[in-house]
């Protein structure tokens, strides 16, 4: 896996021209192993699935709000000389995807929001948790617990704890405090690129009313809930979660060549 401007980052299809560029971001805590082999493989598709700062094997340090995540990736995106995408976020990442949605809509071919909001309320206890070394193991059990259905399989969970101790506690706290700072409720309005959203009817961290309400205040978005899945719900489901991408990015106007000069 190659850096782009600092951002380890994962391609599939990199050289297929004729597909718009798919920007996978993850969650809090998370990296690009947070998408499933059946989404970071989508047959057809240009995919680059992203370590965000400090991240997984990227270099640097972990931001504090959505918009400087939010240029960061745009900095990933001059590096490879992408003048547009189609954004695809989960939780936080959905976040970032939204915000360069709203306030990047030169750059946005796309929004695909899975198990996100306008709004992302943390409880206080993991910003608590995460401020502290000692009890950050504390914060990542209690987010592996809330993030999972109950019928989530135990290697799944397993295996998240394992990934989400792996970052820094302060990244993870810095993640937090992203999301507690972070609302475009207001703008949603603005958002003109096509838009899919996705939810887990089991979603104790986002639930199902909220991508509804996301889904009256966007105008055309195509909105879908899986069936007995958490907020993890693109590990829980990821077939299901995959044939709903695919399906969404191949409605996407896209325009082979649109790259950017810097």
């Amino acid at each position: 896996m190659p850096l782009a401007n600092g951002i380890y980052y994962f391609a599939h299809e990199e050289e297929n021209w004729a597909r718009p560029a798919v920007v996978l971001l993850h969650g809090a805590g998370g990296n690009h192993l947070f998408w499933p082999p059946e989404i970071r493989h989508l047959p057809g598709q240009r995919i680059y699935a992203l370590d965000l700062p400090g991240h997984g094997k990227s270099n640097g340090v972990g931001r504090q709000s959505v918009s400087e995540y939010a240029e960061a990736v745009l900095g990933f995106m001059d590096a490879l000389k992408l003048r547009k995408a189609v954004f695809v976020g989960h939780s936080m990442g959905g976040a970032i995807a939204l915000w360069l949605g709203i306030h990047r809509p030169a750059r946005t071919l796309g929004l695909g929001l899975l198990a996100t909001a306008p709004r992302l309320r943390v409880a206080p206890s993991l910003l608590e948790d995460t401020s502290n070394p000692v009890t950050a193991p504390l914060a990542v059990k209690t987010l592996v617990e809330w993030a999972f259905s109950p019928s989530a399989q135990e290697r799944l969970k397993e295996l998240a704890a394992k990934r989400l101790a792996e970052v820094r506690p302060s990244v993870l706290h810095g993640d937090f405090l992203a999301c507690a700072s972070y609302d475009e409720t207001a703008l949603l309005g603005r958002v003109k690129a096509p838009t899919l959203i996705l939810c887990g009817t089991d979603d104790r961290m986002t639930p199902v009313f909220l991508s509804q309400a996301m889904r009256e205040r966007i105008r055309g978005a195509m909105f879908h809930t899986i069936e007995g899945a958490g907020h993890m719900l693109m590990l829980e489901q990821p077939l299901v979660a995959a044939r709903l991408l695919d399906v969404f990015l191949k409605t996407i106007d896209y325009r082979p060549g649109e790259l950017l000069t810097v």
